[in-house]
């Protein structure tokens, strides 16, 4: 009776260990994939707020007047009639005071 379990005692931890840490879907693999799919909804949600932030920003680009003189201003440096425009050089850039 004794011999009986051991043998079915050793054969429920040879399972539980299988289980845990052989075969093809071992229980840390799944852990491991719940992690994974976490973080990934984690990255997919910031994505997210970001795709909004740039849609709403297309938007402005597209009926604002504001924002569009201020990328016009900031991105193609365009300018309105009577305005100079004077570009600073930073030493070291190039420019007017290269020598070779």
């Amino acid at each position: 009776m004794r011999r009986g379990k051991i043998v079915a005692l050793a054969a429920i931890l040879g399972g539980l260990l299988f289980g845990a840490f052989g075969g093809e879907y071992r229980t840390i693999d799944s852990w491991k994939l719940k992690r994974d799919v976490r973080q990934l909804e984690a990255e997919i949600a910031a994505l997210e707020v970001e795709v909004d932030s740039l849609a709403a920003y297309a938007e402005l680009i597209e009926s604002d007047s504001a924002t569009q003189e201020r990328v016009a201003r900031e991105q193609f440096g365009m300018l309105r009639d009577g305005e100079v425009l004077y570009r600073l050089a930073r030493p070291g850039e190039g420019g007017a005071e290269r020598r070779d």
